[in-house]
């Protein structure tokens, strides 16, 4: 099982008016970040627009990432679907490609009961030679993982990782508690890292590093060398970049984050929206205090 920690962030996916992916931007960010000192990156998570590109697109998202990357760092590439089959599909293309994880994600339109919440992740990780994070997100997705659902999957030996963005840091210590060491958790954006960090979390997976990333492993490395009182005095800086991607649509506020750094990664896919004049204003004011 290789040893995922530290920040990754989830990329954003840079679309052109004609619906195609900018490798170029994409593989400068990704340079970029790796530059900045980040421990991995992740294409396809919420941030990286997932449920509006289609299978081409997504796959021009990972490949571009897995080539820019060079091997720097691992490439932890998202999963999802309504369908197993599909879901399987992703998993093994991406794998293929040059992906060293998959982050796994379970999309719904009926609800599911955990035994068929159970059985899709089991299949992703099957299907894999490489590890499998499980992804649970209970503010955007129809079917949850329960604790005993994770727990089961725990002892999957592809399954070693969970990324949680239940906004429930009590329920992170719960999966803690329950696993033990067969599962490291990974805090999001709806976190606050560094008390995750604190209670036992080995990282966080989120769209803010994206924007702030030096910042951000400062922040983990303050955490690993257990200084607390500095890490929680940079925290409270940087929870401003957060509450700010909590307040707007998620990659809306990444991508104008982005531009405002430079980066032409246009706007959202349709039919979201791009953050208006005076919401870009809130993101470049808490860029600059941070920067």
């Amino acid at each position: 099982m290789a040893d995922f920690h530290g920040v990754f962030p989830y990329l954003v996916s840079p679309v052109d008016a004609s619906g195609h992916i900018r490798t170029d931007v994409l593989g400068r960010l990704c340079d970029d970040l790796i530059t900045s000192g980040v421990h991995g990156l992740t294409p396809l998570g919420s941030t990286g627009e997932f449920a509006y590109l289609n299978n081409a697109e997504r796959t021009a998202v990972v490949q571009t990432t897995i080539e820019a990357t060079k091997g720097r760092v691992p490439v932890v590439a998202g999963v999802a679907s309504t369908s197993t089959a599909d879901a399987v599909a992703q998993a093994k293309s991406y794998q293929k490609l040059g992906a060293n994880g998959i982050l796994a994600i379970l999309e719904a339109y009926f609800p599911l009961a955990d035994a068929q919440v159970e059985g899709y992740f089991r299949a992703i990780a099957d299907a894999v030679d490489i590890p499998v994070v499980i992804y649970t997100n209970p503010q955007f997705q129809r079917s949850d993982l329960t604790l005993d659902c994770i727990a089961r999957l725990s002892a999957h030996p592809r399954i070693g990782y969970i990324k949680d963005a239940s906004t429930n840091t009590g329920r992170l210590l719960s999966i803690m508690n329950r696993c033990g060491d067969s599962i490291k958790v990974f805090s999001a954006s709806a976190h606050i890292p560094a008390a995750v960090m604190l209670i036992g979390g080995v990282g966080w997976m989120a769209g803010p590093a994206c924007i702030i990333p030096r910042q951000s492993v400062e922040l983990y490395n303050l955490c690993k060398a257990k200084r607390w009182d500095e890490a929680l005095t940079l925290q409270r800086r940087l929870w401003r970049i957060n509450e700010a991607f909590q307040r707007y649509n998620l990659a809306a506020c990444i991508k104008a984050g982005l531009a405002i750094q430079g980066y032409d990664v246009g706007d959202p896919v349709a039919p979201q929206a791009a953050l208006t004049a005076e919401e870009c204003k809130v993101v470049e004011a808490v860029l600059r205090d941070l920067d």
